[in-house]
């Protein structure tokens, strides 16, 4: 039946475009922006996980970021150490020259005494970001090193802890780390030996504030007095604290390891989850542009139909003029 009312194929016609364009108009987004779930409507659940997987991946940035600042400060307080063992070798062979008869101590002490310098200079600025591992300033640090999603969506973060009870060379409030504690006593020939008066120190404070005893490694002083028990009390004390430094550097290397791993492993983790996101919501660029030159096709073969639906009116001017 023809009707001037009702073109049931200009509609159906008409359908068919609209679908087809409104098709085009998802795969054209596809093409521009290269995600396949660009938002909540495309796909509820994907377009959920993605979003907070995204949220998690510049958590893990801030993590990465956290492992790079703990990694430096492990490294300054290790190149500390080292120096210090360095200077501390170098005292042990002026200790040594002391013990040796007819030398002047007073002038070896010259060179002592800016070693002693040294030593506390090292320790003052072996600071990264404001942190100190050495000088009992950062009791208790903490490098943040992990982040982490429950199945019931609670975020948590993970830590390293870096304890400085023995890896202190100064202290901030009295005269207990490695090098700034006093020389009471030490073994020298089986026998129990403490200073005396021969060899006289001046206790005081470093320029960061650090304290140190009179009778510390910081703090001695040989005269031309001093005995060879004494010296060899100092010795004997430089093997003390070179073990402890030495000691001390092996705790900081097994952090430092730690720390270089976990950033390996966030680092994998990162690109995993970006890659599982993309694998959710990425659009597949070779069936996207597959589908819009098909589309586009159907575009103009629709609207060809359309034209050819509405000229079935005009069709039926032709029985009124024949």
């Amino acid at each position: 039946m023809s009707s001037i009312l009702t073109n049931n194929s200009a509609m159906s016609a008409l359908q068919s475009l609209t679908l087809t364009q409104k098709n085009l108009e998802g795969v054209q987004s596809q093409v521009s922006t290269g995600l396949r779930v660009a938002d909540a409507s495309d796909n509820a659940a994907y377009w959920s996980i993605a979003t907070s997987m995204r949220s998690d991946t510049g958590a893990l940035s801030a993590v990465s970021d956290a492992l790079n600042l703990g990694a430096s400060t492990l490294s300054i307080a290790t190149s500390a150490l080292n120096s210090t063992i360095t200077i501390m070798n170098k005292m042990k062979a002026d200790i040594v020259t002391a013990q040796t008869p007819g030398t002047d101590k007073v002038q070896i002490q010259t060179d002592i005494t800016a070693l002693q310098s040294s030593l506390r200079s090292i320790t003052a600025s072996a600071s990264f970001n404001g942190v100190n591992l050495l000088n009992g300033t950062a009791s208790n640090t903490n490098i943040v090193s992990s982040f982490s999603r429950g199945t019931d969506g609670t975020t948590s973060v993970g830590t390293i802890a870096v304890s400085t009870a023995n890896i202190t060379l100064t202290s901030a409030t009295s005269a207990s780390g490695i090098l700034s504690a006093g020389i009471t006593a030490a073994t020298v020939g089986g026998a129990s030996v403490t200073l005396n008066g021969s060899v006289t120190g001046t206790g005081g404070s470093g320029t960061d504030g650090t304290s140190y005893d009179a009778n510390s490694i910081l703090g001695f002083a040989l005269t031309s007095s001093s005995t060879s028990s004494d010296i060899a009390v100092i010795q004997a004390s430089i093997d003390t604290i070179l073990t402890k430094i030495t000691a001390a550097g092996a705790s900081l290397g097994g952090l430092k390891t730690n720390v270089d791993l976990q950033t390996t492993f966030v680092s994998a983790l990162t690109d995993a989850i970006t890659s599982g996101v993309g694998s959710l919501v990425d659009a597949d660029m070779n069936v996207a542009s597959t589908k819009l030159q098909a589309l586009q096709t159907q575009q103009q073969l629709g609207v060809q139909s359309l034209s050819i639906a509405n000229q079935n009116s005009q069709m039926i001017l032709k029985l009124f003029n024949g």
